[in-house]
């Protein structure tokens, strides 16, 4: 894999496993949804604030519009929307495991929509990288409540990653269909994306407050700032580089990261279990990103 690449997959994998600590920050006063919407609304004001100053062109067409707010409906909004709703009658855990299935739908998605045949070794990756996960997470997954209660929220949570895919698929769309630059793309699909979500917060009858106090603050920044305004670019222009099939594979790789920070913070202790499954999920990362593949080819992936 090219420099350029690793780069933006190590990015990613930072940012968002990161991400996971400072959302701990988020939970008390402020609703998870409401707090969704600060976020996305931060993050695409920034956006076009980046895009006006770097002068990029922000004139598209009706379909470009179209498909720009799908993405963001996608991709900034229903899936955050469906997950976190899921995530109040899930473990941590749980919620991990059952987004990390977005690599097996981007697999199937990617070689449908975009007519590629499905690489075994990017399959077998996947494998190896969700069953890690799984042993990761084993005693809360062994623990899940078949409950009416459970069974919804696993629901939810998996509603959410199906909409995050297809939102992942249609960024790759819009940069090899269309050729429509990450940044633009970015900054429309976070504008759609927040109104959209602050229209299901309303709909829910969430209750707008902020909490001055400074961790949620500074928690909420570093989510729109790092987690989304950079963690989706790097993310978004690697599918562009390599395909959603291989990029998803840093679904997997957060929850490593976010973990390794609660043994800091949080005091988690690690388990000869758990030395397995991160085992297999490094290994799948391995045989994911160490075959040389077909290359993705995009009009402007830099942008």
């Amino acid at each position: 894999m090219p420099a350029i690449d690793l780069g933006l997959y190590a990015m990613t994998v930072f940012l968002w496993g990161t991400s996971w600590l400072a959302i701990k920050f988020q939970l008390g006063v402020v609703s998870p949804e409401v707090s969704i919407v600060y976020r996305m609304a931060i993050a695409a004001a920034m956006m076009f604030v980046l895009c006006l100053a770097a002068r990029r062109p922000m004139r598209f067409s009706a379909v470009d519009h179209g498909l720009m707010a799908f993405q963001g409906l996608c991709l900034f909004s229903t899936n955050y929307f469906f997950i976190y709703s899921g995530s109040q009658h899930l473990t941590t855990g749980l919620v991990a495991v059952a987004f990390s299935t977005v690599v097996i739908l981007n697999i199937i998605g990617g070689a449908i929509l975009f007519r590629t045949p499905i690489q075994p070794r990017v399959a077998i990756g996947a494998v190896l990288g969700i069953g890690g996960i799984a042993i990761v997470f084993w005693p809360e997954l062994a623990a899940f409540d078949t409950s009416r209660q459970g069974t919804f929220g696993l629901g939810l949570t998996l509603i959410g990653t199906g909409f995050a895919s297809a939102g992942m698929l249609t960024s790759a769309w819009n940069q090899r269909k269309r050729g429509l630059p990450v940044l633009q793309s970015n900054a429309y699909g976070l504008f759609y994306g927040a109104i959209v979500i602050t229209l299901l917060t309303v709909a829910r009858g969430s209750e707008f407050v902020f909490d001055p106090a400074p961790a949620y603050v500074l928690s909420l920044l570093y989510l729109a700032v790092f987690a989304t305004v950079a963690g989706f670019w790097s993310y978004l222009t690697l599918i562009g580089h390599i395909g959603p099939d291989r990029a998803s594979y840093v679904t997997v790789l957060f929850p490593i990261v976010a973990l390794a920070l609660s043994t800091w913070f949080e005091g988690f202790r690690w388990t000869a279990l758990d030395a397995v499954g991160i085992a297999l999920v490094l290994l799948g990362n391995a045989v994911i990103l160490t075959k040389r593949l077909p290359a993705w080819h995009t009009a402007d992936t830099s942008a």
